[in-house]
């Protein structure tokens, strides 16, 4: 016998043996005949549904993937789980399916419902065996599921024009239990693409895949009960909302409503867009999260499916909806409340920037410790931003450039602001506060009539501690014409030991992702925060759990991406390339923080926001990190401007511009870049980029 033979003969006995442990539920192998790919057929444990409802999961780069998102003529959903064998052993032939079909409109995506998977070792088993295709984790196996899913190599072919799945099955016959072919005798999944790519009938497969066996303890969950289960985690996590007067398009007040909706709920769930906290819960905790667990979201969508049935004599969600007080000041009666000018806005066409003020009838100087904005008309609003004023304007014009200290601001979504226990921002006595407000017509005439409420420490408790805001921008933005996932890249370097408080992650309507990171100084990053799915309707400041600890030389990354296809369904006109700009049909890379410096105090302030801000346009253009600006890195409309003098700002002939010498040639240039070098653009956040502590 050859050595090659032996090899052969060894290498199918030790796959026999993996592929016998994968088939511990203990039913006999069955390998396909070699006739009809009809023939000989192994049922499937679970049968799968007709069509596919839609989801939204994130991959292992924390990208998410809305299934009904898509351009795809056809889309492949294998199910995938670390370590089975039979996974690893399709992995050349899964590449070779999707270099042939991939040009022509298929979309592959795998599904990992495994329970005993993290993100981290997904990502690892995926780098380690060079798999392509994007991976997504089904934390709460609703996915899997819904689609029936017994075995991993599950291959799904989904029509996008019908949403029917019109295969289920193994890839081909080449492998089976205890048995390995050289080459593959039916091509059914291929040959399902054809199909389905024509417009003709796939075969009818329910041929289970030779794959291992995924755990699914939840499928045949026990009945749940309205009454017990299911209200009690509506009552809490959602009717503050949905409550009469509150923000929820409908009122959770009775279980007739609720059931009604029942359908949307499960919709809204299994895609992620409720509740609007869209945060990946697998990177940091936060403070006041506002997601359901998955246990939660589990038990509410398995009542759905099992009906939505109703039990017990009196219903839960009624008896509380008469208990329910929609309150205008969420956190008690503000110290002082000061009343925006009142602004007509018309039912169409575009309305400039606002920067109204409002007189400060404080005598005394205070230390504000929250802030809520009553928002009189939520359609047109799309953000108010704050600044304390140190002299009332001539011009009755409060520009964010002449902002000191911030007062907190609202954004879609957005809720109070509150700044942590005995840290405080102070507020001069005298001057004005300054707003910038964006309203944006919806087909009727209004006039918006909205309030701040300020919250000060009493004056036996000022803080010891000075909050601080800055913002991770970038202006010079470019995003292609028709581009899906268009990158970006910026960030700050942090010159001082900081803590970290909260970031709030700002776009517009093409806006699709984003993520938050540190650079420590040796090289090493760790992810703060990861939104697979940026939603421009809910947006929100997100504090952390314990602030964040930052030393001193790290960068505090920040990344965008866009869709600017026809995908989006937001998308106003996919043709246009876009850059930044103030309106919503424009786009905005803005990552607000909120921080202190550890070694300022209240009573001895720093410099330090100078330090920080002098580097924002190097973290604009410095796309690779090191550093340094190299000229290919220019772009955008101050890109180009300053590309004609990328030999005279680099000083020392190293073929790179450093921030010294970017810093020095701006201020030969004149003030005006050197403001748009050092000084944030408005955009909605919690705190303004250009304030100061103190009012300075």
């Amino acid at each position: 016998m050859t050595k090659a033979r032996i090899s052969a003969l060894a290498a199918t006995a030790a796959l026999s043996g993996l592929l016998v442990g994968c088939a511990a539920d203990g039913q006999a192998p069955n390998a396909l005949a070699a006739g009809s790919p009809t023939a000989s057929v192994e049922t499937a444990a679970v049968a799968a549904p007709a069509t596919v409802d839609n989801f939204m999961l994130a991959d292992t780069e924390y990208m998410g993937h809305e299934l009904y998102r898509t351009d795809a003529k056809v889309i492949v959903l294998i199910s995938h789980a670390n370590g089975c064998p039979i996974v690893r052993n399709l992995t050349p032939a899964l590449k070779a399916l999707k270099a042939k079909y991939e040009s022509q409109g298929v979309q592959f995506l795998m599904v990992n419902s495994a329970i005993q998977d993290s993100m981290e070792a997904i990502a690892k088993e995926k780098a380690d065996y060079g798999i392509d295709i994007p991976i997504l984790k089904d934390a709460n196996q609703l996915v899997g599921e819904q689609l029936g899913v017994t075995r991993t190599a599950e291959f799904f072919v989904v029509d996008p024009k019908t949403w029917k799945i019109t295969y289920r099955g193994p890839l081909d016959d080449r492998l089976d239990y205890g048995t390995q072919k050289a080459v593959a005798e039916h091509t059914w999944a291929a040959d399902a693409i054809e199909a389905t790519l024509a417009g003709r009938q796939a075969m009818a497969a329910s041929k289970m895949s030779p794959g291992c066996l995924v755990d699914f303890p939840n499928r045949k969950v026990a009945k749940i009960s309205y009454s017990k289960q299911v209200a009690p985690i509506l009552e809490a996590k959602c009717a503050a909302c949905h409550t009469e007067g509150g923000i929820g398009p409908f009122a959770m007040s009775s279980y007739e409503m609720v059931k009604g909706f029942s359908p949307m709920i499960r919709e809204v769930l299994r895609t992620d867009r409720m509740p609007p906290w869209n945060v990946d819960p697998h990177v940091s905790k936060f403070a006041d999260d506002k997601s359901l667990t998955p246990d939660e979201i589990k038990t509410v969508v398995h009542w759905i499916e099992q009906g939505a049935p109703r039990d017990g004599t009196t219903d839960p969600m009624a008896v509380a909806a008469k208990k329910r007080v929609v309150q205008e000041w969420p956190l008690g009666k503000p110290d002082l409340i000061l009343a925006l000018p009142t602004y007509k806005i018309p039912a169409a066409g575009v309305v400039d920037y606002q920067r109204p003020i409002v007189v400060n009838p404080l005598t005394e100087g205070k230390w504000v410790k929250a802030s809520t904005y009553v928002v009189n008309q939520r359609q047109a609003v799309h953000h108010f931003l704050s600044g304390y004023l140190k002299d009332i304007p001539a011009d009755g014009k409060g520009n964010e450039s002449r902002w000191g200290a911030s007062m907190g601001g609202y954004a879609v979504g957005a809720e109070s602001t509150l700044w942590p226990k005995n840290v405080g921002t102070y507020l001069p006595p005298g001057g004005a506060i300054g707003f910038q407000a964006h309203y944006t017509p919806f087909g009727k005439d209004v006039t918006d009539a909205s309030k701040i409420g300020l919250y000060f420490y009493k004056d036996n408790e000022k803080p010891d501690l000075v909050m601080r805001n800055s913002v991770i921008v970038d202006n010079t933005i470019v995003i292609p014409a028709g581009e899906a996932r268009h990158k970006e890249t910026a960030y700050l370097n942090v010159p001082k030991d900081m803590l970290l408080y909260s970031a709030f992650p700002h776009a517009h309507y093409r806006g699709y992702a984003s993520d938050f990171w540190v650079q420590y100084p040796d090289g090493t990053k760790k992810l703060l925060l990861a939104m697979p799915r940026y939603d421009f309707n809910w947006q929100r400041e997100y504090t952390f759990a314990e602030p964040l600890k930052i030393p001193a030389g790290s960068k505090l990354i920040a990344h965008y991406w866009y869709d600017n296809s026809k995908q989006n369904p937001a998308n106003p006109d996919a043709s246009k390339t876009i850059v930044w700009g103030d309106q919503s049909w424009e786009e905005m890379f803005y990552t607000a923080i909120r921080y202190r410096w550890t070694e300022e105090t209240s009573t001895k302030l720093t410099d330090n926001d100078r330090l920080m801000d002098e580097t924002r346009l190097l973290g604009m253009f410095d796309e690779d990190l090191d550093g340094k600006i190299q000229k290919a890195e220019f772009k955008g409309d101050l890109g180009d401007k300053l590309s004609p003098y990328f030999a005279m700002m680099d000083q020392n002939k190293s073929g790179a511009i450093e921030n010294a010498e970017l810093m020095g040639a701006l201020k030969v240039m004149g003030g005006r870049r050197r403001d748009q070098a050092q000084q944030a653009p408005a955009a909605p956040t919690p705190a303004a980029p250009a304030a100061k502590a103190g009012g300075r």
